[in-house]
């Protein structure tokens, strides 16, 4: 396995270059050394346009420890894709630079960089059976003889079943056993680094869940280096050690689920981590307290007292169970839509503060309708603040 380091590591496509890039439904066309023509990700638009140019990712940077699971998080179009082409080799950055185990990838071809690569369409080539798939490789490369025996230990690390899918070709195989296959291939190869593109978006729920928990079984004992491209929030926090999220070409902030969903570092990592995602409202300082829409008022927490200045404009974040019933509470909410969540035996009421739309979690017990007026209070040691354009999140004392 490898450590992964990128370092500010920026790519840009011109408009002209951009005319003949695959769009759904439209044939990927070559450019240059039979190589597809860099595009912006399925689903969304190029990350950031300026002039004549496409900033698809902008000074990004990145570490991945030895042994690591890094999943990219963010919106079609950010930039994820780009990033782990970059990290292939089949895209080169405009600047910066990638390194594995601290060596410069600059001059090394993607196929001697020893990469497995899992996809959302499988790739998988359907005349063969599985087991000639999965030996592909080492036909390629004149090495026949170890087919037999990688692929015995690799259908023993893919685990009950897998031995049965050997001797049928793909179009006779699920879409799970096909995703299935498909990272056996990556594992019969020994990579020094997985990388999975959205490997499970063509999947019904029960079978992502499956094959999620395949995928981490396999990632946690064998202590595989790992980039997962993804924006199901499910997936990142299950299988990701740490998560890194993406916006516009940049890297917004890398840590733990639980640190980025505790101390967002500003407001679109707080509003995008999270269902439902955190609350965001206006509200001015006004002599210690917070001071928002429709009378909502609150005092201001020790901990941000350092920060505020009086008359200073704040956004304020609050998760949707920190918000609780109160009978003595002075803030009356008027719900217009109620939201049941059966698994956690919640439900999810819906309210409009000024213009913003906010949501609380309360029991499944409380018989609520659209209409209805609940007491609401905030917890205030739980909030967030960030600067009015959520760019930044204030110092804390």
């Amino acid at each position: 396995m490898s450590s992964i380091t990128v370092e500010d590591v920026s790519v840009t496509f011109e408009r002209d270059a951009l005319s003949s890039v695959f769009r759904r439904g439209e044939e990927r066309q070559p450019a240059g050394r039979g190589l597809p023509v860099p595009a912006p990700e399925e689903d969304g638009a190029p990350s950031v346009q300026t002039g004549s140019r496409v900033v698809a990712l902008d000074h990004c940077n990145l570490q991945v420890a030895d042994g690591e699971t890094i999943c990219i998080v963010g919106p079609s179009g950010c930039g994820k894709s780009t990033l782990l082409r970059v990290v292939a080799g089949l895209q080169a950055p405009a600047r910066g630079r990638v390194l594995y185990d601290g060596q410069d990838m600059i001059n090394v071809a993607p196929k001697d960089r020893g990469i497995g690569m899992v996809f959302q369409n499988y790739a998988l080539y359907p005349h063969w059976e599985s087991r000639d798939n999965l030996g592909f490789f080492f036909r390629l490369h004149k090495r026949e003889y170890e087919i037999p025996e990688r692929v015995r230990i690799t259908s023993e690390i893919m685990g009950i079943g897998f031995e049965r899918l050997l001797s049928r070709k793909p179009p006779t195989l699920s879409g799970g056993e096909q995703q299935r296959v498909a990272i056996a291939r990556c594992i019969v190869r020994d990579p020094r680094l997985f990388l999975f593109d959205e490997p499970l978006s063509n999947l019904d729920a029960k079978l992502r869940t499956q094959t999620r928990i395949e995928i981490k079984r396999l990632l946690r004992r064998f202590a595989i280096t790992a980039l997962y491209v993804t924006h199901d929030q499910a997936e990142a926090i299950s299988l990701g050690d740490r998560l890194a999220i993406m916006r516009n070409g940049q890297i917004d902030q890398v840590g733990t689920y639980t640190e980025l969903y505790q101390r967002p570092r500003n407001a679109y990592v707080a509003g995008f981590l999270g269902i439902p995602p955190m609350n965001l409202f206006p509200a001015r300082l006004d002599e210690g307290r917070l001071q928002a829409a429709d009378g909502l008022s609150l005092p201001l927490p020790a901990h941000w007292r350092e920060a505020a200045v009086a008359g200073q404009s704040v956004l304020v974040g609050v998760r949707p169970e920190h918000l609780r019933l109160d009978p003595q509470s002075a803030f009356r909410a008027t719900i217009d839509l109620v939201e049941p969540i059966f698994a956690q035996r919640l439900q999810l009421v819906y309210f409009m503060l000024g213009n913003r739309r906010l949501v609380a979690q309360v029991s499944e017990d409380l018989h609520v309708q659209p209409g209805d007026t609940l007491p609401l209070a905030i917890n205030v040691e739980a909030i967030h603040l960030f600067s009015p354009d959520g760019e930044s999140r204030l110092p804390e004392g």
